[in-house]
């Protein structure tokens, strides 16, 4: 059983050994498997029945552990894309149709690609195709998806997977610009313990599908259920955890760079 509050305008780390339900707490909360018990509340209202595309009309992004994005189309095509899901998500009839008024959200569309290229710092990549990113870029690329229709609350799954050191610090940062430039709330699936740990306004650590430890990120890492069973016993591995040295908080900027 799984119980969490997270307050609104703030970063919530989830950390945690390999199977202990991180991926299917998120499926759960964004709507893409049904609980087996319990209530999921969005902004105080009940949306346990509503299902993913209910909870994303009300304002829940979700990313994956994988960048999903086609290799072939350049980045402003991608986040064309992922609008115009949305907009036929909303009515498909007149999209199908091609209404002079989804003419005009077409419009929009494109508009609001240019102002999503401007805030995460994606201008120089715009015309680019997603084939010739880096893996860092591919994410940023990923969350700015998740962002286009300014969701409130944003599940991130393991963002950093797969890229390289100077990325990820640059990673930490564009997390942090998103929520003080959006005002959105993030929950934050993350293995790097150090990117985590200085970004996160709390951490929650699950285990076998329970929460063992919640609080503050010194609070927890220091807590000896989530040292055993995360982190384990091992010297190296606690060292490694940055448990022992916490990394000052990264100063928040616009966007990541190659």
């Amino acid at each position: 059983e799984v119980a969490l509050d997270v307050p609104s305008g703030h970063i919530l780390g989830v950390i945690g050994s390999n199977g202990a339900g991180k991926t299917t707490l998120f499926d759960i909360a964004s709507g893409f498997l049904p609980p087996d018990s319990g209530r999921l509340f969005l902004h105080g209202r009940d949306v346990t029945e509503l299902g993913a595309p209910g909870l994303a009309e009300l304002g829940l992004g979700r990313s994956f552990q994988d960048a999903r994005l086609f290799p072939s189309m350049t980045v402003a095509e991608t986040l064309a894309t992922a609008l115009e899901r949305h907009l036929e998500a909303r009515d498909p009839f007149a999209c199908m149709l091609h209404l002079g008024a989804v003419v005009e959200t077409e419009r929009e569309v494109a508009a609001r690609v240019e102002e999503l290229l401007e805030l995460m710092n994606l201008g120089r990549y715009r015309d680019a195709f997603v084939s010739e990113l880096s893996t860092g870029t591919r994410r940023i690329v990923e969350l700015t998806c998740a962002l286009a229709h300014a969701p409130s609350v944003l599940l991130l799954d393991e963002p950093s997977s797969g890229i390289a050191q100077k990325e990820t610090e640059a990673l930490g940062e564009v997390l942090l610009d998103v929520k003080e430039r959006t005002g959105a709330t993030l929950a934050v699936i993350e293995h790097d313990i150090p990117l985590i740990s200085s970004i996160a306004d709390e951490l929650v650590c699950l285990h076998l599908g329970e929460v063992i430890a919640t609080g503050p990120p010194a609070k927890v890492l220091a807590d000896p259920m989530v040292v055993a069973s995360y982190l384990g016993n091992d010297p190296t591995a606690v060292a490694r955890s940055g448990r022992s040295k916490p990394k000052a908080r990264p100063r928040a900027r616009a966007a990541s760079k190659r």
